[in-house]
This record gives C-alpha cells, structure tokens and sequence, in this order.
C-alpha cells in the first residue's frame, strides 16, 4: 500500500503562484511513477504531471506546459506542483497519484491516490 497526502492548496489571483505537495509513505517508490491529476466542478479528472521516481523523467498536460514543474525528493519521500501563472481555468481539486510503472497520463493505471487539495483561482 501507498498512501498520499496533499497539501498546499488555496484561494490565489490569477497570475499568483502556488506550491502543491504530496507526502508519500508506506513503499519504496523507486519503481513509482507520479502523477498529479485535477477534477473541476462538472469535469473529469485529467492528467496535470507525472515523474518517475527514480531519474526524474516528467511528462505534463499541453495546457501546463511552461506554467507547472513536477518535482520529487527522495530523501523526504516528497512530490511538488509548482504553479506559476495561475489562471482562472486551473480551478479544480488536485490529486496526487501512484502508479507501479513507467510514466502514464492514463488515469485508470494509477492505483493509490490521496484525498486532494481545493485550488481556486479568482479572476
């Protein structure tokens, strides 16, 4: 079993930057990706960012690209989102999720996720 913690969300402007993080415990993440996901109201829940735990390979969203940077600590057993140029559309509940494998967008292949974190951007 993993478990995940979110934390780090928050009512910001648009523009304002944010910091997400996910605590992990439980397994070795060493075969791990991770990923972050999102779920506005009325949505699905798409795919933000993921990393490999081991290497540092990420792979994020076209909408992300340039705003988000995916991150992990090892040592801490600790994933980031952080978010920069926050806009109004990336209002939503960010979740943290595990996958025992390489890097995947596809939500379905993600077994542990965490309970979330409310970002909310006011425009």
């Amino acid at each position: 079993q993993v478990q995940l913690v979110e934390s780090g969300g928050g009512l910001v402007q648009a523009g304002d930057s944010l910091r997400l993080s996910c605590a992990a415990s439980g397994r070795t993440l060493s075969s791990y990706t991770m990923g972050w996901f999102r779920q506005a109201p009325g949505k699905e829940r798409e795919f933000v960012a993921a990393i490999r735990w081991t290497g540092g390979s990420a792979y994020y969203a076209d909408f992300v690209k340039g705003r988000f940077t995916i991150s992990r600590d090892n040592a801490k057993n600790m994933m980031y989102l952080q978010m920069n140029s926050l806009k109004a559309e990336d209002t939503a509940v960010y979740y943290c999720a595990a996958h025992y494998g390489v890097l995947t967008k596809t939500r379905s292949e993600y077994g542990y996720w965490g309970q979330g974190t409310q970002v909310t951007v006011s425009s």
